[in-house]
Parts: structure tokens; sequence; C-alpha cells
């Protein structure tokens, strides 16, 4: 199932896992990735829930980048290699 989802996300992953840098991982990277990235899907919700109240087109874009972000996050920390995760920190 994992090399499925790998297979499907590759484009986002590629980007991540490109190039032959030496990086610095840290388990604790991974969970705080995915942690972040579940902050931002609910910080996506909330600004979806707001904007529909508030009936303005302008709130989309903020739930948009929102989800975006914490899409690659939660993609990221859950399917990509320690290099994806390391180079999302910026560790060199």
């Amino acid at each position: 199932m994992k090399n499925t989802l790998r297979h499907l996300f590759q484009p986002i992953l590629r980007i991540f896992e490109s190039g032959d840098d030496q990086f610095r991982y840290d388990k604790s990277h991974r969970k705080i990735l995915l942690a972040v990235g579940v902050l931002f899907l609910f910080l996506s919700a909330i600004s979806a829930v707001l904007a529909i109240n508030s009936a303005q087109l302008g709130g989309l874009f903020p739930v948009l980048a929102f989800f975006l972000i914490g899409f690659v996050c939660v993609v990221v920390g859950t399917l990509g290699s320690d290099k994806a995760v390391a180079r999302i920190w910026g560790n060199k």
C-alpha cells in the first residue's frame, strides 16, 4: 500500500528527494512535520468555515494555501524518505 501511495505522490516527493547533497535527519523532525501538517489542515478547515460564513470569495485563498502546505507536510511526513524530511527542514 505504501509503495502505491509513494508512486501516486511521486511528483511531490521527487522535489524533496532529488539531489546528492548530504543531510542531517532526526526522528523528531518527522513527528514535528506531521504535527505541523495536521495543524495547517485544521487551520484550513477553520478558514473554510469562516470564508463560507462571511460569503466572501477572498477567503478561499488562505484555505487553499493552508491546505496545500498541510497536505505537502503530511505526504512528506508519512511517505517521504529521511532525506525528504530533512530537506523540508533545510538541514544540511
